[in-house]
């Protein structure tokens, strides 16, 4: 099966937490996500998300501590996802890939129907800050 490595950007602001809605075009569209994307070759997944974000959100972050690291087998491949805490250092996140984008409190990420690789860091985070 292929394996394919992503990170997502747990964008905190405010004690409310970034979440984004997968595009019409994509893979398990309109289901939500920490924003990010694949590591390419020779690349860290810190170095990685800050491109992606800078790519899809038009935004610089730094990045922090890991949230969760999952695998989940999907009909498509085996991603890898590991996720991280970061803050916004410039810009607003902006939908170039995305439907829509939500600010939420961390007790009502579940309110979203999430892609299934970033349910177990939605339960880490909830868990962080209760």
């Amino acid at each position: 099966m292929k394996q394919i490595h992503v990170v997502g950007a747990v964008i905190v602001r405010e004690g409310s937490i970034l979440c984004a809605q997968r595009g019409a075009g994509q893979s398990m569209a309109s289901l939500w996500e920490f924003p990010g994307g694949k590591i390419e070759p020779g690349e860290t997944p810190q170095d990685a998300l800050k491109r992606e974000i800078a790519e899809e959100m038009r935004c610089e972050i730094l990045v922090g501590e890991q949230v969760e690291y999952t695998a989940h087998a999907y009909e498509f491949g085996v991603v890898h996802l590991t996720t991280f805490y970061c803050e916004l250092l410039s810009g607003t996140p902006l939908l170039t890939e995305h439907a829509a984008i939500r600010w939420l409190p961390p007790e009502e990420l579940l309110s979203l129907k999430w892609a299934p690789a970033d349910v177990p860091a939605v339960h880490k985070i909830m868990g962080d800050f209760s």
